[in-house]
């Protein structure tokens, strides 16, 4: 049975996190990481894990007391991603930014210690979109990261310690908001001279796909570009999988 299905199958009466693991790993190691000057300008960098996973602890268990529940899967992304037969260029330009000194023993021992997740070709953002939009398990998404925004889902922000609901129409209006504006840290443009606040701007109050297209439209890009773009922007949610066969389904817009 697939981890998604058993998920779905636990106790109605246990709310889980969902934890953003990619994001807190990291953070965690980065804060633990220390320079060191040797003299002669010889600088060497190394970090110490205890401190690191003192860190990540802290964070999982800080979630568990504000949220009141000692259940949580920690989410982390695969090593593949489906978004990159979409367009090869996705998140190209990360491969030039290393990771924190430690990253990937953190990583092993992370799998060892918590209960985690990597699903296959998915990021960490889609395993939580998927199980946090599902209302068959009441799910908390413990992540800081604005995508999350474009799911209809619980969300709690360490950052800000804000705990949202985000329905349906406000997740579909951070979605097509993040389609228009792109995202170049994930490398994907979105539309041309379209920032947020003319994003806002065009999708008005009553937000729909024909205006992002004719939005791409304007810009001389037809509307495959533009479904391109949505797909890269798309977290995934519980409408985008296939239960029984473990696949993804495509957005596709609702005309």
């Amino acid at each position: 049975m697939s981890y998604f299905k058993t998920f779905l199958q636990r106790p109605k009466d246990q709310t889980v996190l969902l934890i953003d693991g990619d994001l807190y790993l990291y953070k965690s190691c980065a804060a633990a990481e220390e320079e060191i000057d040797w003299g002669d300008d010889i600088w060497s960098l190394s970090t110490d894990l205890k401190i690191a996973k003192e860190i990540f602890e802290k964070l999982i268990f800080d979630a568990c007391d504000t949220l009141d529940t000692e259940h949580f899967v920690v989410c982390f992304s695969d090593r593949d991603n489906f978004r990159k037969t979409i367009d090869p260029t996705y998140k190209a330009g990360r491969k030039k930014t290393r990771k924190p000194v430690g990253y990937s023993e953190m990583l092993k021992w992370a799998n060892q210690v918590f209960t985690c997740h990597t699903e296959p070709l998915l990021e960490a953002d889609d395993v939580m979109g998927i199980l946090g939009s599902s209302r068959i398990q009441p799910t908390i998404i413990v992540s800081d990261d604005k995508d999350m925004k474009t799911v209809p889902c619980s969300l709690y922000r360490p950052m800000d310690g804000t705990l949202d609901s985000i329905n349906e129409r406000q997740a579909d209006r951070h979605f097509l908001t993040q389609t228009l504006t792109g995202d170049p840290t994930d490398g994907y443009s979105g539309c041309p001279k379209v920032g947020p606040v003319t994003a806002d701007k065009l999708l008005g109050s009553n937000p729909s796909w024909s205006t992002v297209e004719a939005a791409y439209a304007k810009q001389k890009l037809n509307p495959q570009y533009a479904l391109t773009q949505a797909r890269l922007a798309r977290i995934l949610r519980f409408d985008d999988w296939d239960l029984e066969t473990s696949t993804i389904k495509l957005w596709e817009p609702k005309r």
